[in-house]
């Protein structure tokens, strides 16, 4: 771990994602992801007379119990795992466009589909590849290359904390929509916190008349942390910041990410948060224009 402290009260850590996640099972309880219930009429629909019992092993046993599996193994990476198994057969059909549009759905970026293709290439064989890139590039065609053009659900599992329900209490302290979700109720108390892209907190101080403050740990997508008057600073899966009490900031999404991090409060005596003025779009477009990451901050 690189650890760098930007101010003495300030401090950013770069993590491998890997030992963070098996680092947080020994700090929280471990959050298993919901299971979402896959509702599926196609085998019915076509075979449900001529086929029945095939109509059901399809739509009961394939999709009800085996996709809904995705507690286990994420929607995404089952649409992977599909994706692959379809391409290295040579079934670059309409059955493998409905996978490649429900990869899409499940928060498979193009950048991605790309990337998968290029690499069960060598595996599958060259001709089988460049059907499948033509399939999938009508599906993607016109995307943006983030997870911020995915939906809430989407994204939602591509991260290992649930993203919670929409954030209405505290709304009105927010520019564009955040969801909450609690981790730890008891003791120090920590939540996840996702910031749909564009979306940021106004500026605010937390305050206590000894300890206090909060740390934050992105465990999601892409944001920044700005401190009054100084530069922001971008947050990867992995890093954390520590924010003092009684420091003046503001912390949200990328324009083209969905962002998701922990707040742990960190205990004080007399704390409170004063949240202040919105930060503008002149100064948010401002803070994150510059797409360069300064490695030493790392």
């Amino acid at each position: 771990m690189n650890v760098k402290c930007l101010t003495p009260k300030h401090i950013i850590m770069r993590t491998r994602k890997t030992l963070f996640i098996l680092s947080l099972t020994f700090i929280f309880p471990i959050m298993a992801k919901s299971q979402v219930k896959i509702q599926q009429t196609a085998g019915r629909d076509a075979l449900g007379e001529f086929a029945p019992e095939f109509a059901h092993l399809n739509d009961d046993i394939l999709f009800g119990e085996v996709w809904s599996r995705n507690d286990l193994l994420s929607l995404r990476d089952r649409s992977i795992v599909t994706v692959v198994s379809l391409m290295s057969q040579g079934l670059t059909d309409s059955s493998f466009k409905y996978h490649l549009e429900s990869a899409k759905k499940n928060g498979v970026t193009r950048t991605e589909i790309a990337e998968i293709l290029t690499h069960a290439a060598f595996y599958a064989g060259w001709p089988k590849a460049w059907a499948a890139f033509r399939m999938a590039k009508e599906v993607w065609d016109g995307d943006a290359e983030s997870v911020a053009a995915g939906s809430a659900e989407a994204y939602a599992q591509t991260i290992f904390f649930p993203v919670g329900q929409p954030n209405d209490a505290y709304a009105r302290y927010f520019t564009g929509q955040s969801y909450l979700a609690s981790i730890v109720k008891e003791g120090v108390p920590v939540a996840n916190v996702t910031f749909e892209p564009g979306c940021r907190n106004n500026w605010h101080i937390h305050k206590a008349s000894k300890g206090g403050g909060q740390t934050l740990i992105c465990v999601g997508g892409r944001g920044y942390y700005q401190e009054w008057g100084k530069a922001p600073v971008e947050l990867l899966p992995g890093d954390a910041v520590h924010i003092p009490a009684g420091v003046k900031h503001w912390h949200g999404a990328a324009p083209d990410s969905w962002f998701s991090h922990l707040a742990v409060e960190v205990p004080g005596v007399e704390t409170s948060n004063e949240w202040l003025e919105a930060v503008s779009d002149a100064d948010y477009i401002k803070a994150t224009t510059n797409k360069e990451r300064n490695e030493n901050d790392r």
